[in-house]
């Protein structure tokens, strides 16, 4: 690439040495809540334009610049009826913009949600846009139902300057595939959806060439992924995954000819892999990319026909390894420019060992463990780039690299010292039958906190069927907890998805008892390790972790001193009721969700507990927490109960209630955990 070589000697954004222990002072809850400063930094296909979320207090606008002069003051755009939560550039002159607000629904009761919707504005934010134009509601329930729901962009079609494909998600049209000419927002409806519909993919063209649909047969519930016959249009059936034996095979993009389709798949194996489909012959070719210990995830390409012969082609190819989402870059160009980047960044390597949860094999590798960068844009010739720098104690920063020089243009929090954020890692231990589980262990900075054996929490993650990764914890609940000296395991126990397959199906069936066997096995591990302090470690966890909590409060004999629950699940039969309403999902995930109920045990809870929930939760009622709260309370050990306004099953509505969710856990933790604090 031209002037590459300005980059190995543009090494000036070595990370800063951290304070001394004497001068340290944790950051305060009040600036771990605040909306990062520059957030969401997007770069218009052209390379001309860059955008970005510049915080200001409670909301947040949008700011533009131009790539050649960064240094002159921004276009800011703003809304004075909904917050705006993220921005993207969609075109060369357009915007992408989500937005969100508070909602009471009533009906013969009061829902309280939040709104979000997706709108499409110019360069200056003059004028606004739905992404699909809707037509006069005729009702007052129409109206309601226009202003909950909002269209999803399916392609951005990069090599169409005006147009992009829309789905719309309302009325007895939702799921019809619709292109929008963006000059004048008028619409042509180029699929009408089918029943059991789950999504559409284009070529490279943008052209309809794969879906997928799910249905139940009479061996069970399954998921097929249908090709478009170019000759008849016909939607013809290739694959078909059944979901009780966790196959996935999936179409997840297509060449540059758009006969050659790229499947991943995990079919007859314990990870995924990808490999190339010729369509027209349904057959498989040799297997593209396979990872030893990770799930191949995806292929990136040069989607831009103005690239010329680096159309199409093969820059890199993803996998899901420790930051979840890594990449191999295999296209010389891109290998000079990430070695080009990982110097002038002062990105290094350091030994990581890795064991495979399906064999117990292992490998050592060199990996990026402090901080690593991804690409969130780049130009049809690659000359600019827009990528964001990250760690477990690094926020992210944003950088630009056009003309051959890496200019840095922000920091999402630069008052916030990191030194005590600590170190994370990515480590192993058995569980009590063998199973190896990985886990991300924090230990804070021993300048700051002293040597251990340190106060713990254990700390599982949301899903079940989700994992955690290397990388800056945007809830702020591990940096919070670092930074105030504890020590932070979060154990990716069976049922988590992302680690293959064995560990994913070994969970099922098994809540409250081997999925939590590997937590209280993590804080064993802790113990034995000379990390923890036996009498002083909780457990911490939100959703399914919220769950594990409760899990927690009830099992005898355990290793906590007192837990913490936020937005968790206590009667395990009604949520599921709740959920499972269409025979696909009652047999790809009912079953899997068996195991204790806390709720039925929470009257004799061993240890004390704090819980706190959102009153506009709609993922898991307020309820499951009431009622658990209720029970509890009926038992010798204290309850502390919390119940937050305007909290969904997320974002907070406000940086106030953003702290306030914050600052319950951190004062349970100074001052309560049974007394005197953890």
């Amino acid at each position: 690439m031209k002037r590459l070589f300005a980059l190995f000697a543009c090494a000036l954004f070595a990370p800063v040495a951290p304070a001394w222990a004497s001068t340290y002072q944790a950051p305060p809850v009040a600036q771990l809540a605040a909306y990062p400063e520059l957030s969401s930094f997007t770069l218009s296909p052209d390379g001309k334009h860059i955008a970005a979320l510049k915080a200001d207090g409670e909301e947040r606008v949008i700011a533009v610049w131009r790539t050649d002069a960064l240094n002159r003051a921004p276009t800011l755009i703003g809304s004075n009826r909904m917050k705006i939560s993220g921005v993207s550039f969609i075109k060369n002159d357009r915007l992408a913009v989500s937005l969100w607000q508070p909602f009471d629904l009533r009906t013969e009761q009061v829902t309280r949600t939040f709104l979000n919707k997706l709108m499409i504005t110019d360069l200056e934010g003059r004028n606004w846009n739905e992404p699909l134009p809707l037509p006069r509601a005729m009702s007052r329930s129409e109206e309601l139902l226009q202003s909950r729901i909002s269209p999803v962009v399916l392609d951005r079609l990069p090599n169409d300057p005006h147009s992009i494909l829309v789905v719309n998600s309302i009325g007895a049209g939702a799921g019809d595939v619709y292109r929008v000419d963006l000059r004048n927002y008028s619409a042509t409806r180029l699929q009408l959806t089918s029943e059991n519909v789950a999504g559409y993919l284009t070529d490279l063209d943008g052209e309809l060439r794969a879906r997928l649909r799910t249905s139940v047969d009479s061996t069970g519930a399954f998921i097929a992924a249908e090709f478009r016959n170019p000759g008849t249009n016909a939607w013809e059936e290739h694959f078909r995954s059944y979901v009780k034996n966790r196959d996935q095979t999936q179409i997840i993009g297509f060449s540059s000819d758009p006969g050659i389709a790229f499947i991943q798949s995990n079919e007859g194996r314990d990870k995924s892999v990808i490999y190339e489909y010729d369509i027209a012959n349904r057959q498989r070719t040799e297997i593209l990319f396979e990872h030893a210990f990770f799930n191949a995830s995806r292929v990136l390409v040069n989607p831009y026909r103005s690239a010329g012969e680096d159309f199409g082609s093969i820059l890199g190819l993803g996998y899901e390894g420790p930051r979840g989402d890594d990449v191999e870059w295999t296209a010389p160009r891109m290998r000079a420019l990430d070695a080009g980047l990982r110097q002038a960044l002062g990105i290094e390597n350091e030994p990581l060992q890795l064991v495979d949860p399906a064999t117990s094999a292992r490998a050592q590798i060199e990996y990026p463990l402090e901080r690593n960068y991804r690409i969130t844009g780049f130009t049809p010739d690659l000359e600019t780039v827009l990528l964001t720098v990250s760690g477990p104690a690094t926020p992210p920063e944003y950088y630009l690299f056009r003309d051959g020089q890496l200019s840095l243009l922000a920091k999402s929090y630069p008052r916030i010292d990191p030194a005590g954020f600590g170190k994370t890692e990515l480590v192993y231990y058995a569980a009590r039958d063998g199973l190896q589980i990985p886990a991300f262990l924090t230990r804070p900075d021993p300048r700051v906190c002293g040597d251990g054996p340190r106060p713990a929490i254990i700390h599982p993650h949301g899903g079940p069927w989700s994992r955690d990764v290397l990388d800056f914890d945007g809830s702020m609940w591990v940096p919070m907890l670092t930074s105030r000296c504890y020590v932070v395991l979060r154990p990716q126990f069976r049922g988590s998805d992302g680690w293959g397959r064995k560990l994913w199906m070994a969970g099922d069936s098994e809540w409250g008892q081997k999925m939590q066997d590997d937590k209280d096995d993590g804080a064993r591990w802790l113990v034995d390790r000379g990390l923890a302090q036996p009498a002083r470690i909780a457990m911490f966890g939100y959703s399914y972790g919220g769950y594990a909590a409760f899990a927690a409060a009830v099992r005898p004999n355990g290793f906590y001193k007192c837990a913490i629950a936020g937005a968790g699940v206590s009667d395990i039969g009604r949520i599921w009721s709740r959920f499972y309403t269409n025979p696909f999902f009652r047999q790809a995930q009912a079953p899997t969700v068996e195991g204790l109920s806390p709720l039925s045990q929470a009257a004799n809870i061993q240890i004390p507990i704090m819980v706190y929930h959102g009153i506009r939760d709609q993922t898991v009622p307020i309820e499951q927490s009431q009622w658990f709260v209720a029970r509890a309370r009926q038992s010798a050990q204290p309850v502390e109960y919390h119940e937050i306004a305007d909290y969904a099953h997320g974002p907070a509505w406000t940086r106030a209630i953003m702290a306030e969710q914050l600052n319950v856990i951190e004062r349970y933790l100074e001052t309560g955990c049974g007394g005197q604090g953890l």
